[in-house]
C-alpha cells in the first residue's frame, strides 16, 4: 500500500510538467438537466482551459454534447429513436455547441477550430498524417482544437461510439503528455457510487481484470466507466496518464497542481522519472 501511495505522489507531482493535454468532457458536464447547454457550465470549462494555455500549456478538447443539443430544440419534430433523427440532432447541436465555445473562448482571447472524425481518420495513414499536422499547426498558433465524432455520417461500423476512445487515440497519435476525462461522478469508485459503502479509487497502477469487473454489468453506467478504462488501457500502453475526475469548478488547475483528484491510472508499468 505504502509503495502504490509513493507512486501515485510520484505521478501527481509530474502531471505539472505536461506540455500538451488531451482534455474530454461530456454531454452531462456541459447541458442542464433538459439537455439544453448550459453556457455557465461550458464558460467554467473554458476558464479553466484558457487558464492552462496562459501558463504555457497547449490543450486539446474533445467535447461531446451535439447530440443532446440538438435533441433539446428538435426533439418534438424528430423521432429519437432512429439513426437519421440522431443524425440530424448531432448537425443541429454541433453547431450551438461550437458557437458557445467560440463566443466564449473569443471573449478570453483563443481562437477555437473544429474537426469532426470517425474511425476511418484512424485507420487510413494518409488521413491520419494530415490530421495530426492540422492538429499541431492550430496548436503551434495558440487555436484550441475542439474534437468529436462526426455523428452526422457515422454508422454502425465506423461508429467511436464513446469519445472517451476517440480521446485516448487522439492523446496516443499526438504523443500527449497527460489525458484528463471530466465524468459526472468523482472517479473510479469500487462499487455503486451511489453506495454509501462504495469508495473512490485514488490510484491504478494497471487496468486488470480486477478492475474491468468494476465497470462489468452489475455497475454499468456509472459515469461511462467501461469506455473510460478502455481509454485508460489505451494511453497506459503509450506512456501517458490519465486522470477521470467530477467536471466541477478548478478541477483542470487541481490536476495539474498535482492534487489528489478523481483516479488516476498508471502507465504501463513504466517507471516514474
Amino acid at each position: 500500500m505504502e509503495k502504490q501511495q509513493n507512486e501515485e505522489r510520484m505521478l501527481r507531482t509530474q502531471l505539472g510538467k505536461s506540455k500538451l493535454v488531451v482534455v474530454k468532457v461530456g454531454a452531462s458536464s456541459l447541458s442542464d438537466d433538459q439537455g439544453n447547454l448550459d453556457l455557465n457550465k461550458i464558460n467554467s470549462i473554458c476558464v479553466e482551459i484558457s487558464g492552462l494555455m496562459r501558463r504555457g500549456k497547449s490543450v486539446v478538447l474533445v467535447s461531446s454534447g451535439a447530440i443532446k443539443a440538438g435533441k433539446a430544440i428538435m426533439s418534438d419534430t424528430l423521432k429519437n429513436g432512429e439513426l437519421p433523427s440522431l443524425q440530424a440532432f448531432a448537425a443541429i447541436g454541433q453547431v450551438l455547441l461550437m458557437e458557445s465555445y467560440r463566443d466564449i473562448m473569443a471573449g478570453k482571447g483563443y481562437r477555437v477550430a473544429q474537426i469532426l472524425l470517425t474511425w476511418d481518420d484512424f485507420r487510413n495513414k494518409t488521413r491520419l498524417k494530415n490530421l495530426i499536422n492540422t492538429l499541431r499547426t492550430l496548436i503551434d498558433h495558440g487555436v484550441l482544437p475542439i474534437i468529436n465524432e462526426n455523428d452526422t455520417i457515422a454508422v454502425e461500423e465506423i461508429k467511436f461510439g464513446d469519445n472517451d476512445t476517440l480521446s485516448a487515440l487522439v492523446a496516443v497519435h499526438l504523443k500527449a503528455d497527460l489525458l484528463i476525462i471530466l465524468s459526472d461522478i468523482d472517479g473510479l469508485y469500487t462499487g455503486d457510487p451511489s453506495n454509501p459503502s462504495s469508495k473512490i479509487i485514488s490510484y491504478v497502477p494497471e487496468v486488470t481484470s480486477e478492475i474491468e469487473a468494476l465497470a462489468s454489468s452489475k455497475h454499468k453506467g456509472f459515469g461511462g466507466m467501461k469506455t473510460k478504462l478502455k481509454a485508460a488501457k489505451l494511453v497506459s500502453a503509450s506512456g501517458i496518464p490519465m486522470v477521470i475526475a467530477k467536471g466541477d469548478s478548478g478541477v483542470l488547475e487541481r490536476i495539474i497542481s498535482g492534487d489528489a483528484v478523481g483516479t488516476i491510472f498508471g502507465v504501463g508499468g513504466q517507471k516514474c522519472q
